[in-house]
């Protein structure tokens, strides 16, 4: 399959273009009610209330503009307000996904409204995207509150083809150092690197960012710990790759063993195979004191990370994949033939499947582990590496919540990891429903508190003061869907930043 950036932005002008995907736009904001200054009282709600980990009952959230104005009582309704009335129902702030790679403008904005996804944070950034979040913000494009990444920062050779998708790859710190000035000339909200950066690179681009006071994110890279990554300002640890060598109590000789990896460029499948068992190795060598000393230092210095449970479930449980998923349909030909080859020619390509058995504990693992981190107060962040294999736009917001309950978070906790800690993280006025917060907000018909799984029970979405009840809410997904079978052609789009189709 012959790919190249130019033909998937081909592919994606063109389907811009098409009046299909105008009358989708069109619909979607004509069903939806619009506050502006005539405030509107949302009554009768049960408040869940991440923020301040509080429930409030039949209460009333009054809302002018994009802000909460006021939390009480029924009888605080001003004069003139649009009456929404929520009986029966629980509102809870707009969800973030701290780890996405978007491509297609009619296909993901919409569908992280319809899941009450309001805010995303773009871990490759691209001119596409850029855009997108002046329109959004100019109000002539319906979508979420967007921060927008770097391209991958990686070593030489990188893990990923530059003539692929975009990466600069960086060979030493004088490499490095540009590269950090050059992303943030270019607009870049933070810096991502990534895996195979050596050493020195890594500290010369932490070192720039500081001196630029920018936000450094991304893989921890193979040649560093992470440890000495925190101290040196990776304040969001993407993905659990790291984590289990720098918890096992026989770290020294897993390094050595992954500083004998030899890749070509772009060998990401053979990066995946020569590190799954030194990973597998690791996690059977789990140390106990390890473990608390590093996740005390994390949660003292406040680094996140950002587990992507629903990627990782995605690789390491890889032949189990659901074919027929439901949620398909609203992803265009494009993007299924990304991820579909890639589940083949990236993940399961060299893999045996007597090694299934062990992809599975590591997996289970990986759960435990986050366990781990959270009771250890480090801090984490919802976020699904969408587009992998098995995420969905929106969707999978609900599985990773899901996923965090499995790994032993209350509800609560896995509400502050979409919503709470999100908001700190980025400096937002958000992540909570109080006075004075962006009035993000969710409506559900049953108890994410007795049920995490019951946030995926979307019955209104508040964003950017334009209320999506009901039937807005399936006209948009009516209307993705619509546009996903009118998006075809040949070209086909990387599967993510982090893990494309190779050429």
């Amino acid at each position: 399959m012959n790919l190249t950036r130019r033909s998937v932005l081909a592919a994606g002008v063109a389907a811009g273009a098409s009046t299909v995907l105008a009358r989708a736009r069109a619909t979607a904001t004509a069903t939806a009610t619009a506050a502006g200054d005539r405030p509107t009282a949302f009554t009768h709600a049960t408040v869940i209330d991440p923020a301040g980990r509080r429930t409030i009952h039949d209460a009333t959230v009054v809302v002018r503009g994009d802000r909460i104005e006021s939390v009480g009582p029924y009888s605080g309704i001003p004069a003139g307000a649009t009456v929404v009335d929520l009986r029966g129902r629980y509102l809870i702030p707009g969800l973030a996904d701290m780890h996405v790679h978007c491509w297609f403008e009619q296909i993901e904005p919409p569908l992280f409204l319809a899941n009450g996804v309001t805010t995303v944070r773009e871990l490759s950034g691209t001119p596409m995207v850029h855009e997108w979040r002046q329109r959004i913000e100019a109000g002539t494009l319906a979508g979420p509150r967007w921060t927008i990444g770097s391209v991958i920062v990686d070593g030489t050779p990188s893990l990923w083809d530059p003539n692929l998708l975009p990466v600069v790859q960086v060979a030493d710190a004088t490499q490095a150092r540009a590269a950090v000035r050059r992303q943030l000339a270019e607009g870049a909200d933070f810096v991502k690197v990534y895996s195979r950066l050596s050493r020195p690179a890594f500290h010369a681009i932490a070192a720039e960012c500081g001196r630029h006071g920018a936000r450094l994110v991304g893989h921890c890279p193979d040649s560093v710990t992470v440890a000495e990554a925190a101290d040196l300002g990776l304040g969001s640890v993407e993905h659990l790759f790291g984590l289990f060598y720098a918890t096992s109590t026989r770290e020294a000789a897993l390094r050595e063993r992954l500083a004998r990896v030899q890749l070509e460029l772009g060998d990401y499948n053979g990066w995946f195979n020569q590190c799954h068992p030194i990973e597998y190795d690791a996690m059977r060598t789990h140390g106990r004191i390890r473990t608390r000393l590093l996740f005390d230092r994390l949660a003292r210095r406040r680094t996140r990370v950002v587990p992507t449970l629903t990627m990782h479930r995605g690789l390491d449980l890889a032949r189990t994949l659901d074919r027929s998923d439901p949620r398909r349909r609203y992803l265009p030909a494009p993007m299924l033939a990304s991820v579909d080859h890639a589940l083949a020619e990236l993940y399961l390509r060299g893999r045996d499947p007597s090694l299934d058995a062990r992809w599975a504990e590591l997996f289970e693992a990986r759960l435990a582990l986050v366990g781990e981190l959270h009771r250890a107060g480090v801090p984490l962040m919802v976020g699904t590496d969408l587009a992998t294999c098995g995420v969905y736009p929106g969707f999978s917001v609900h599985d990773e919540l899901a996923l965090f309950a499995d790994a032993g978070l209350s509800p609560m906790d896995a509400l502050r990891a979409a919503t709470t800690e999100p908001a700190a993280y980025l400096g937002t006025r958000s992540g909570g429903v109080a006075r004075g917060h962006v009035a993000d907000l969710v409506v559900l018909d049953a108890d994410p508190l007795r049920d995490i799984r019951n946030t995926r029970r979307v019955a209104g979405v508040l964003a950017r003061g334009t209320y999506y009840d009901r039937a807005a809410r399936d006209q948009l997904l009516a209307d993705v869907e619509r546009a996903a079978a009118g998006i075809t052609g040949a070209a086909v789009a990387p599967a993510c930043a982090c893990h494309a189709v190779p050429a």
